[in-house]
């Protein structure tokens, strides 16, 4: 639920009021991590943007936010240029190199012609100088956000008595808890999401690890292990399976 404060930000409080409410209509839900070293800028934007209705995480420094962007699933990052630690740069060009292809919102107190041009050559999808309004970064966050994900994107998946939710990251069966790895949960989301249908290697390759090669690895044959020690070990009837040949399906066969 959409909600606001009049004091939540420097702008006028029916500015907010009229902003908030209209991207409550327009977006679904979005998981966006902000890498920001000053902590006030941070809760404000943590809080402008669940009261926008998105879910918002906050990592103070540059280590910890690759740490916490390449072990979680992001819709969006804005990511501040001057960060300590880590320069907010080198992050970015660290996940690209690692192929994250998660849309990055670049804040920086440099906002001359080369100070963005640096930072979109160095992966940033846009870049937005400081000081800024908060209904311009809802915008530019959400139009990132489009790129990536249609505007009406399911956030919870069920097969059978199997449930994920999305945005709480946490996945059930038979409302009893599984405790899955970030790439364990980016495997069964994908799954899911493509229920009863048969998936390839190389749609996982592409769509869950972002390989646009084949790395000669047994890597999916370990993670589909491990899935399926978890979620069908201890029932009687398994959801996941593999097609021979051709990749792997979830599905309930149970008629």
């Amino acid at each position: 639920m959409c909600r606001t404060n009049d004091d939540l930000a420097p702008e006028s409080a029916r500015t907010i009021r009229h902003n908030l409410h209209a991207a409550c209509y327009k977006m679904s839900t979005m998981r966006i991590l902000i890498i920001e070293d000053d902590q006030e800028a941070a809760a404000y934007l943590v809080k402008a943007l669940k009261e926008a209705g998105h879910v918002a995480d906050h990592a103070g420094d540059g280590e910890t936010g690759h740490a916490m962007a390449s072990s979680a699933d992001y819709d969006v990052l804005v990511v501040d240029r001057m960060l300590p630690r880590r320069d907010g740069l080198a992050v970015i060009e660290a996940l690209k190199q690692e192929g994250d292809q998660t849309p990055i919102l670049i804040l920086s107190a440099l906002g001359q012609v080369d100070d963005r041009v640096k930072g979109l050559r160095a992966g940033g999808d846009d870049y937005l100088p400081k000081p800024y309004s908060f209904s311009e970064l809802l915008a530019r966050v959400e139009a990132l956000g489009r790129r990536t994900r249609p505007a009406d994107a399911e956030t919870t998946f069920k097969v059978g008595d199997l449930e994920l939710d999305r945005l709480a990251h946490s996945a059930t069966r038979a409302d009893q808890p599984i405790v899955l790895q970030p790439r364990e949960f980016r495997l069964l989301e994908y799954l899911m999401k493509h229920a009863g249908q048969v998936v390839t290697r190389t749609m996982l390759l592409e769509n869950v690890w972002d390989y646009h090669f084949d790395p000669q690895t047994n890597v999916i044959d370990v993670h589909i292990s491990r899935l399926r020690a978890k979620i069908d070990k201890g029932f009687a009837r398994p959801l996941l399976h593999t097609i021979r040949g051709a990749g792997y399906t979830i599905r309930d066969d149970a008629r």
